[in-house]
This record gives C-alpha cells, structure tokens and sequence, in this order.
C-alpha cells in the first residue's frame, strides 16, 4: 500500500472540491462584491505564498464570485426585477434556441431568448431567455414575434411534482410566455444562431431517419435505438422508459463514457486507415467527440465524458502520463465554469457520482468476486484442468460486469432515491444482461450512419440486426421489471404517531384526485385527467412509496375525473375498483369501463346506504346517488361519501356536485353532519348553498378552483359567504393540494403552498358521539415555519 506521500499528484482533485465548496457557500449567500474582494485578496496570497493550499482558497473564492454574480446579477434575473411578478400582456421578440417540444394538442414549447419586449408603450431591451409555448410550427433558429401574457414560472403545486420552477431558474430562465392562439405570433427569419448547433440538429435529423430505415413499421424500437446511439428521448413511450427506469437501466439513454468511447474508437479507426499523423489525428478525433457531444443535445453526461476523453488524449499529444481520478476532476471544472448551476442538476451529479464509484469501487469488488473461483496459488497451471480454467474465465467476464454493476449502483443510490423514490436491486442483474446488448446496439448503429452515404443496402443489414438487438433488450427489460421484489418505491422517512388516516386532495385544476391513506391502506377517489396524470398524480404515489393501489373509486363521468383511470389500472394495479349504480351517458365513463372489463376488473357498484371499512378505525358510507338515480349531467350523479374516523371525525367527499344533489341530500334525513368538506366545481358553477353549510357545520372546507373554464371558478361571494360563518376556507388555487392528518383527538390540514396549519381538537370535557349533530370542539388556526 503507498503511503500519501507517494500518492501520484492530481491538482485538480483539489481544485474541484474547492470550487464545489464556493459554489455551495454562494448559493446560500450570494454575495458578488464580497466574492470579487476575496478572489483578490486570495489571489494575492497566493502568489505570496505560492502553495497548493493558498491555490485552493483563490479557486473556492472565485467560483464563490462567479456563482454570485450569476445569481443576482443574470439577464433573467434583471429582466424579472423589471417586469414583477403579475401576469402581463406583452409583444416579444427573439430567436428560439432549444429544439421545440410539440404536444398532443400542437403547442411547441422552447426557450426563446430575447431581443426586446414591448409592453404598452414601453420597449424593453434584455437577452435573457423564456420559456415560451405557441401553437406554430416553430424549428430552432427562428426569430420570432409573440403576443401573449408573460409571468414567473409557476411553482409546483403538489407534493413530488416535478419543480419545473427550480430546473429552469438553474438554467437562468425565470419567465414563461403564453401566446395562446396561432395568429398570436410570427417568424420574422429563419436559420438563425451558431451554424455549428445548426449543423448539429440538421445531423441529428439525418441520423435519426438513417437508423429509421427499414423500421418504419416498429417506432417504439426505432424509439429505443435512437436513444441509445443519440440520447433522443423524444420517440420512446412513457411506458418503455418507465421499465428502464424501474429496472435501472435509464442511463442507456443518456450518452455517456460507453457511447464517446465507441465513438473515440471509430474516429481513431478510421483515422488510421487513411494514415493521418497521429497529433493531427488526436485533434480531429477531439473534435469529432464534441461535434457527437452537440448532436446529442449537449447533456452533462456526454459532455463530461467528451471533457474526460479530451483530457486523456491531450496527454497524449503532449506526451504525458493521464489518470483517470485527475481526468474527471478536471472534467468537472471545466463544466462548472461554462456553467456552475450544472452542480445542481441531476445529470451532473449522476453522472460524476457513478464515475467516481467505479473508480473506486470497482476493482476492490472485483477481487472478492475473484476469490470465489481461484485456484489453489500453489497449484502449477498445468495441472488445472481445460474445463476449470475456461470456467474461470467465464467468471472473470462477469466479476468484472458485476464489480463495474455493483460499483454504478451504489453510486448513484444517494441520489436515485430522493430524486426518484426509487430502489433497484434488480439494476444488479439487469446490467449485466442489458448493457452488453446495449453495446452492440450503439456499434452496429453508429456501423450503419458510417455507411449509410455510400453503401446504404448494407445499412439496411445493420438496422435490421439492431432490430432484433433492441428487441432482445424490451423483453429483457419488461421481464426484469416484473420481477418480484426487482424494484420499490420508497417514501421519505417520516413518523406521525397516533395517525388514523391521512387525506391528499391534489390540485388538479378542474379535475380531481384524493388520496387516501388508513394506515398501510392506499385508495383513490378518481384519477384526475389524463393529460395529468403523468406529472401530477404519477409523481406524487412514486413520492409516497405506492407500489400498488388497494382501491380506487371513480365518482362520476368527468374527463378531468377519470381520464386517467386505465393508466392508474395498469401502472398500479388496484385489488378493487368502485363505482356508481347510476347509469350515466358519459362516453368517457363508458370507455373506461369497457377498457378496464377487458382487463378483468371487475367493478363493485355502490348506491345510497352502503358502507365498508379501510380499517377497524375508518369507514365509508355512501350517501349518494340512489342506485335508480337518473340525471342529464354527469356532475348531478356524482358519487358523495363520507369517511368516519374513530367514530369522531368526518370528512364529506362532495365530488363535483351542484345544489340538486344538496337539496337531495338534505332531504333524505342523512346525518350529514362533518368537520370537513371537499368539493369540486358544478359545470353550472352553483353549489355549497347556505342551508347546506347551515346542516353539515363543516369547520373546513376545501374547494377547487380552475383558471379554466372560468364559470367553475370560485367567486368572490361565495368566499364571504363561507368565510362569515366562522368556516375555514381553502381555495386551491391559494393553497395548491392539502393534506388533511386524523389523529384520536386533533386532526389538522395543511396546505402545500403556504406555511399555515389549520388544527381541530376535541373537546376534553365532552367526547362526540356517532350521529350527535352538535358541535363538540373547537377549531384554531395556527401558522408555523414552511416545511
């Protein structure tokens, strides 16, 4: 074993981990006049003292100023103290520097940096960047004129949505732009920005349909293939990534070292067949990584590992002896000063914690794994025999898979699973089945772009041995992320004594999605929509560690309801689906049924009367609609329940349901009674009556209220009105979701978006009873630090 002092010298191991340290201190305290004044002063130091700490101080000083000044005094950030934070009209103009993202519905999405913005009469000049979505047909490099409302990027509004708000700020964009309609914009030119990103996309789009070619009938493995040999995402379904992901292989997505080192090893190839000097081919081969590096979008991933590649074959031409651990801190430097937000992102952070655990922990893993098939050392090789030593050298093959495996998924743990709520341990096979496939692909891919130009019948060849690679990989894939115990979704450590049951009334604008939870119990009440169902109601189960659904209740026939139910039945399987007697006319409602009748889940239908328990402490009844119910609208028969905890506690699930049903329900001579109410919006934008309230003296009430469509608004009016009789009034346009927590004797809510905890506690002299109408504790609102 070396001692330190024999220890190769690797400067910019130190100097990374000291321009890590300025960046953390200037996230917490940006302060760039004080940087710039400790970068000189250290700096001075420095050259006095001439010594690698004095050297290390000046590079965290200086990282520390740069990540300041980036942070207080960016285009973005000034362009944002200019206009505020209220919604604008605004005229603007710039040119689009992202490929646009096209939705379902048309809209591109792209970052636009700007020119100019005209607001009124006042014309602002800012190159900062937006995000902006326009229904045109927009490509990269066009300038552009919009009209449309301007604002801060919104924050997420419920618990494990994606922070869009934080992604974008880090990349220094912290405004959208909404030109809702075609005519709302303009493309002033076309083709501008660098010819070099130019030249990039154009060869991306001629890769793409170059390894599309006799696959045009298999989009999902055309899908698969341009991801692995060019990091496009774009074409691969929800479903295919998802797998991936729950069997650990995203990261084949992700250009990284595996596909520069092919790259690195085709360029020197051909380098060499055409006998070109070996600096100049070093040079050309450089830039041939980082022309690859651009074509696949730039990512952390690719552009770390063509830094590294850099730095390897720089040594080389100088003549100098290259180590990996100095490769990848120099890597890391040189991304941070193009960029030190990129220490935040979850690529760069991957992406070297990986590397790094390889590095370390490969080779120690490798020779524990050897210790289990090697032979006696004193045994001569000769007497070994042919079957032990092949044997042996079969094991090696997969010690090494296996070390490298073990290696990258210890790596990447610390950060998988808050990011992702995820746990692998299937990731351990999965690679060393996956990966090797997965190289094979990107060879014969990148075989087939080298030949497509002048011999494209043999490319052919090539895409239909990929087609068969990038099978074998989606049934190794779906077979691997079936396996019993190969993935969970883990949920943030967290301790609430004494808890009964626990509500999550998620924002899903004019939709819906409650979950809820009693004890080791997870029902839904609907879906919310479908187009949601992704970033809103999918994140949010991963976040809480649902790995399946014990139940799901859909209350009536509302896309924005339950358009998202075959999706949750295939993604979760639930072991019981309710629903209504009440036949309805909704299309939506029909489809869904039939879809999920196919699927063998059968539905358990409820009327007015019916209970069933979640536990021995929780249990619901059913309160509406008659089994004979019959109405016009789908939002007249939506399905009321009300959830008894203890027998002290009541929550009444309103669904979407107008004054009709209210006054139904109030002369039925159901106890209605309930210490909170969660309700929708009627399409006619007319229920929560006053002598609705007047029975159920509800202390909170929590309540949607859409942007759009504005009738299902909540009004001013009716806020008064609910707020006079001393209720608690939750809008979740103010709140965002709210999470309701039952206890014996308290229970509280607390919305998502601000820091105040609404708690109710029952009254120690008197205990309420099953069925008592009257009031029996108090309510008080308290405000506490945000979480």
């Amino acid at each position: 074993m070396m001692l330190p002092s024999e220890w190769p010298r690797q400067p910019f191991i130190g100097i990374a981990i000291a321009a890590l340290v300025g960046i953390f201190i200037a996230d917490q305290l940006p302060q760039a006049g004080l940087g710039v004044g400790l970068m000189a002063a250290s700096a001075a130091i420095a050259v006095w003292r001439r010594s690698s700490s004095a050297t290390y101080v000046f590079v965290a000083a200086s990282f520390f100023a740069l990540h300041s000044t980036r942070q207080t005094y960016s285009a973005a950030v000034a362009l944002e103290r200019e206009l505020g934070l209220q919604p604008q009209a605004i005229t603007a103009r710039g040119v689009v520097v992202t490929e646009p993202k096209v939705s379902e519905r048309g809209t591109s999405s792209f970052l636009l940096r700007l020119a100019s913005i005209q607001q009124g009469n006042r014309n602002i000049i800012s190159d900062a960047t937006l995000i902006a979505r326009w229904r045109g047909e927009v490509r990269f490099g066009d300038e552009l004129q919009l009209f449309g409302v301007i604002q801060p990027t919104q924050r997420p509004r419920n618990p494990g949505e994606f922070d869009m708000r934080e992604y974008l700020a880090r990349l220094d964009v912290r405004q959208s732009l909404l030109a809702r309609y075609p005519e709302s914009g303009r493309i002033l030119s076309r083709g501008n920005g660098s010819w070099i990103m130019h030249a990039a996309h154009a060869s991306r789009q001629w890769m793409q349909s170059a390894l599309a070619r006799g696959l045009e009938d298999s989009p999902d493995l055309h899908g698969l293939i341009s991801g692995m040999v060019l990091g496009v995402r774009d074409d691969t379904p929800d479903e295919i990534e998802e797998q991936f992901q729950q069997t650990g292989t995203l990261h084949l997505f992700a250009v990284s070292g595996l596909n520069v080192a092919i790259v690195a090893q085709l360029l020197w190839t051909l380098a060499a067949v055409v006998r070109v000097p070996r600096r100049p081919a070093i040079i050309l081969t450089i830039c041939g990584l980082f022309f690859y590096a651009a074509i696949t979008g730039l990512n952390t991933s690719s552009v770390r590992a063509a830094l590294m590649a850099a730095v390897l074959l720089a040594g080389y031409f100088a003549g100098r002896k290259v180590l990996a651990g100095n490769s990848v801190a120099a890597a890391a430097v040189l991304v941070l000063v193009y960029d030190t937000n990129q220490l935040f992102s979850i690529g760069f952070r991957l992406s070297f914690a990986v590397v790094i655990a390889i590095m370390l922990l490969a080779d120690p893993f490798l020779r524990l794994l050897m210790r289990w098939c090697q032979p006696d050392p004193f045994l001569p090789r000769s007497l070994i025999a042919p079957l032990q030593r092949s044997s042996n050298a079969a094991w090696g093959t997969i010690a090494r898979g296996a070390s490298v495996s073990i290696a990258a998924w210890l790596g990447s743990l610390p950060f998988i699973l808050p990011y992702f709520h995820l746990l692998t341990p299937i990731a351990l096979i999965a690679n060393l089945i996956v990966v090797p496939l997965a190289f094979f692909v990107l060879a014969v891919g990148l075989m087939s772009l080298l030949v497509t130009p002048a011999l494209p019948w043999l490319a052919l060849v090539f895409n239909n041995a990929n087609w068969a690679l990038a099978s074998a990989i989606l049934l190794a894939v779906d077979l691997l992320s079936r396996a019993p115990a190969g993935h969970f979704y883990v949920e943030a450590p967290g301790w609430q004594p004494g808890l009964r049951l626990e509500l999550n009334a998620l924002d899903a604008a004019s939709g819906a999605a409650l979950h809820v939870r009693a004890r080791r119990d997870d029902w839904l009440w609907d879906t919310g929509g479908a187009r949601d169902y992704k970033r809103i109601l999918r994140s949010y189960l991963r976040s809480r560690g649902v790995n399946s659904l014990d139940g799901v209740a859909l209350t009536h026939g509302d896309a924005a309801h339950i358009g998202a139910a075959i999706d949750v039945f295939r993604a979760f399987r639930p072991r019981e689906f309710v629903d209504t007697a009440a036949p309805d006319r909704s299309s939506v409602h029909r489809m869904v049924v039939t879809n999920l009748d196919l699927r063998g889940h059968a539905r358990q239908l409820c009327a007015t009367g019916d209970e069933w328990r979640l536990t021995p402490d929780v249990t619901i009844r059913v309160l509406f609609p008659p089994a004979a119910h019959r109405s016009r609208a789908a939002d007249d028969q939506a399905l009321v329940t009300q959830i008894v905890v203890h027998d002290r506690w009541r929550v009444l699930l309103m669904s979407d349901s107008g004054e009709a049903t209210e006054r139904l329900l109030l002369s039925s001579g159901a106890d209605l009674q309930s210490d909170v109410v969660i309700k929708g919006q009627h399409h006619s934008g007319q229920s929560g009556s006053v002598d609705f309230f007047e029975r159920v003296q509800p202390s909170l009430v929590v309540t949607s209220s859409p942007v759009f469509p504005e009738y299902e608004r909540v009004k001013e009016e009716w806020t008064q009105m609910v707020r006079s009789r001393g209720i608690k009034l939750m809008r979740q346009d103010e709140t965002g979701a709210v999470t309701l927590r039952f206890f014996r004797d308290r229970w509280e809510a607390r919305p998502y978006l601000t820091s105040e905890i609404y708690e109710a506690r029952a009254d120690e002299s008197r205990h309420p009873q099953p069925g008592n109408a009257s009031r029996r504790w108090s309510a008080a609102t308290r405000r506490r630090s945000s979480r």
